[in-house]
């Protein structure tokens, strides 16, 4: 019982971790990345499909994005979903791709993504700390019913307050790698 509770614990709290990472590589740095296009989502033929379905997205150099339709005449709509996703974005149309250069970031725009990037990882402390609650008050269940003895509580409380601390520490880590990634000039 007690072991099962603690992979749930482990397994949730990696997924918080995981959850961290992909709002972290959301985030623009300057230098170009095929997942600052990974939320964008356009319609082909009526249904809301990711970018990702419905064009190949590469970085032709440090600072551009080329995005190559899969069907050509969906280029138009593919520019305009770009531009209307809120990326500061304006991608060149080519006839058969789209060349989306990076601007450089400004000091006012990385202290914004700094803040983002904080506040994503408060998300992720908060879902640390809501997860060892749960565990924690299901140690405590299994104490009241008599299935587990006051010494494997302590035990498993031991495990999961290491679990918090080590997740805390590496959100803390991958935070300030953003962070320091993001004010590199």
């Amino acid at each position: 019982m007690i072991h099962g509770i603690k992979k749930d614990a482990q397994a949730r709290m990696q997924k918080s971790m995981e959850a961290l990472s992909y709002a972290l590589s959301q985030i623009r740095t300057g230098k170009a990345h095929p997942s600052i296009l990974g939320n964008i989502m356009v319609s082909y033929y009526g249904v809301n499909t990711p970018l990702s379905v419905v064009a190949n997205i590469t970085i032709k150099d440090s600072r551009t994005l080329q995005v190559v339709v899969f069907e050509r005449h969906m280029l138009e709509v593919v520019n305009k979903a770009i531009q209307g996703a809120g990326l500061n974005l304006n991608p060149n149309n080519l006839g058969e791709l789209l060349l989306i250069s990076m601007p450089a970031l400004t000091e006012e725009t990385r202290k914004c993504c700094t803040k983002q990037a904080r506040s994503a990882a408060e998300y992720a402390r908060v879902a640390v700390r809501n997860i060892r609650r749960d565990a924690l008050g299901d140690f405590k269940k299994l104490v009241k019913d008599k299935k587990v003895s006051e010494d494997e509580e302590r035990r498993a409380i031991s495990y999961i307050d290491k679990l918090t601390k080590d997740a805390e520490i590496q959100i803390t880590k991958t935070t300030e790698e953003k962070e320091k990634d993001l004010m590199a000039v």
